[in-house]
Order: C-alpha cells, then structure tokens, then sequence
C-alpha cells in the first residue's frame, strides 16, 4: 500500500483539480451566498440537495459497474455505456415521482414548483451526467481529463453567477434558471470533448449478471447522500429558512475544505481495488489521523482568515461566520464518516455499506432533531453538531472495522 511515483503523481493531477474547483467554487458560491437572500440561499441549497440525492436513482445505481468495468475491463467500456444510456431513461419516472413527493413534503409552502423543477433537472441530468463522464474518465486513469471536466463545470457555474449577480434584478426563479443552463452546458461539454471513446453495443448477457451490484451500489449511494444531505433538509424542516441558509452556508465552507480529502479516498479505493487489501490497522489509523488534521486544519485557516477581515466572504457569509468556531469538529468526522464509507465499497462490501449508512441516517436524525427542536431558536445548536457528528463518527468507526476485521481474519 505504500505509494509509489505513478500513484503520487496521480494523486496530484486529481488534487490540482480539486485546488483549481476550490478557487472556482469559492467564489462561484461567495456570489450566490451574497447575492440571494438568506432565506432564498436556503432554499437553494435544500433543494439542490435533494436533487443530489435523486440523481443517485439515475440508471438504478449502474455507475457503479460502469467505474469497476473502466477500472479493470475498459475493453467493455462501449457495452456498459450503452446500458447506462438505457437504464437512465428507464429511471426518469422513478426519479420524477420521488421529486414530487419530495416537493409535496418540504417545499411546497415554500418555494414555487417551476425553480423547484428546474434545479432538480440540473443536479440529474446535468451535474449527475458530468460526474459520470468524470467517474469514467478517473475508472481510465485518465484523471487530468476528469480534473479539467470539473474544473470547466465549475467555472460555467461561476460565469452564470456572475453574470446572475450583474443581471440587477437577483431572484431565486432568476438563479435556477442561470444554474440549470450552466450545469446542462457542462454535460454537453462532458460527451462532447471527454466521454472516451467507445463503440457502443448492447450486450445482453452482461446486464442480469451486474444489475443486483448496481441496484445495491446505487442504494449505498442514496442512503449516502441522505445521510450526508440529510441535516440540510432538517434544518429547513425544524427551523426555517433563515438558519437553513446559515447552516447552508457553513457547511459548504466545511465541504470546501474535504477536497484534498476526497482526492485521497479516490486514489485509495482504486488502490484496494486494484491489490485486493486495505493494508494494515495502523496504516489506517495513520490515514484517520491524516484525515481529521487536513480537514479541522482546512476550517482553522478559514477561521484565521476571516479574523482582521470578517466580512471578507461577504454580507451574508459574515453573517454565518460565528458558527465556524463552534463547529471545529464537524469536519473531521463528516469526512471520516465518508472515509470509512470508501473503505467499504472498495471491499465490495455493499450490504454492509448500506447497513451501515442506514444506521447513520436514522441516528443523524434523531439526533438533529432533538437539537433543533431544543436550540434551533437561540443559535446555541452550532456547538452542539459536533457532538452529533462525534456519536455518528464513533457508530461509523465501531461497525467499519469491525467488519474489516472479520474480513481479515
């Protein structure tokens, strides 16, 4: 498991990637942050939260032997596209009913159904379809392409909002409209220039043998996003718009942070991947420790930063900066959490992921509930997400490896 040239020069190219999307998405989301109200940021990014969560559906969760087959088989690369092709199409009714009833239960007192609509089509056929060309293009290892697709995607969200924030008249209806055609651009630009090239043909027989991996694959990756996604929506739910845009705000500063994080999981499944081990307990625990120092290290600098220049993020964003402080801890365990997630597709251990990550869910919500429902009004509710993330850290932890550990044994 010790990294060689190859894999750190690899790991660089996704990571100067990532550092080019961190530029571009902090300032992409510093102008939306400050140009939409609090309330409208809010519902934003709830909403664009529930469509991340939805375009798990798409293809029923067949990206998850599309990556495996770039990985190991890219000679069969045209035959899995083309059942992609043919299960998201199968997926859209799946995916308009769960929206539906996602509208009907959180926003329709709150936000119009057309913006609502139009920013759940961005997140699932646009932004969803630029990751996959991006996940293919990493299965490759052709990862300076997949950093240039996602740095491009980023920075035709960035022009949109920028042109968004010149436009004089700055509403939510506005800015789902700007986003969709930005993030629809970006997946033209994906098949266009990056999809590799392949000869697409439907393979009959390749389809029954994968489809229960990508039904469970794709399930992981919906209870994921739920658990990640979840607190978001909560908040929206149990106090309002206003701290959803606070609480929305904070945490898109922490996932700013998780890049560099990301890149290293990455690298580190196709590594497991590839040699068939996760490497010792103590290389682990030394991959932990790394993890939890570069994302409390990432907040500390934000934090420093803003210090002589508080408003230096801008109007609203400074509005939400007391919460920084108090939630120190949340990243760590956030990405940890995500971390041990990795470890466990990796290992094919997709029952268990789900397993896991439903117990996480349901705790996460618990939970939050409980304290928005006791400090959701005082703004005291900031501290105590690290204790939340702590509980959903240790239960994380404590089933990963021990499962791990039965593995080995």
């Amino acid at each position: 498991m010790l990294p060689d040239r190859a894999t750190i020069f690899a790991y660089l190219t996704i990571l100067s990637g990532s550092a080019g999307r961190l530029v571009i998405s902090l300032v992409y989301f510093l102008i939306v942050a400050n140009t939409l109200t609090l309330g409208e940021f809010g519902l934003f990014a709830t909403a664009s939260s529930t469509g991340l969560i939805l375009s798990r559906l798409l293809a029923f969760g067949f990206i998850s032997p599309l990556y495996r087959v770039a990985t190991v088989k890219p000679r069969l690369l045209g035959a899995y596209l083309s059942g992609f092709a043919g299960l998201s199409a199968l997926s859209l009714p799946l995916i308009v009913a769960a929206a539906g009833a996602a509208y009907l239960l959180l926003f329709a007192e709150r936000l119009a159904l057309l913006p609502f609509a139009v920013i759940i089509v961005a997140e699932v056929l646009g932004w969803r379809l630029v990751e996959v060309v991006a996940i293919v293009n990493n299965g490759l290892r052709r990862f300076r392409q997949a950093a240039l697709l996602v740095v491009i995607g980023s920075g035709l969200r960035t022009i949109a909002a920028l042109l968004f924030a010149g436009f004089g008249h700055a509403s939510l209806e506005i800015w789902a409209f700007a986003y969709c055609g930005a993030t629809m651009a970006s997946a033209l630009i994906a098949f266009v220039a990056f999809l590799p090239r392949a000869r697409w043909r439907f393979v009959r027989s390749l389809y029954p043998r994968r489809m229960a991996d990508a039904v469970f694959a794709g399930t992981a990756d919906i209870v994921f996003y739920v658990q990640s996604e979840l607190d978001k929506l909560l908040v929206l739910g149990l106090a309002g718009e206003r701290t959803a845009g606070l609480y929305a705000i904070a945490l898109r500063v922490i996932d700013l942070t998780a890049m560099p994080v990301r890149s290293f999981n990455q690298m580190l499944v196709q590594k497991i991947m590839t040699d068939r081990g996760i490497g010792g307990f103590k290389r682990l625990a030394a991959y932990e420790a790394g993890i939890a120092l570069v994302s409390i290290g990432g907040l500390v600098a934000v934090i420093v930063a803003l210090m002589p220049f508080p408003n230096l993020l801008g109007r609203n964003v400074s509005e939400a900066t007391y919460l920084f402080a108090p939630m120190l801890l949340v990243p760590a365990f956030r990405n940890l959490v995500e971390y041990h997630a990795e470890l466990l597709y990796a290992r094919e251990r997709t029952g268990s992921r789900i397993a896991l990550l439903s117990l996480l869910t349901g705790l996460k919500a618990l939970l939050i509930s409980a304290i928005m429902l006791r400090f959701g009004s005082d703004g005291a509710w900031a501290v105590w997400m690290n204790a939340v993330f702590a509980l959903v850290y240790v239960a994380s932890a404590a089933f990963t490896y021990r499962l791990l550990a039965r593995a080995q044994a």
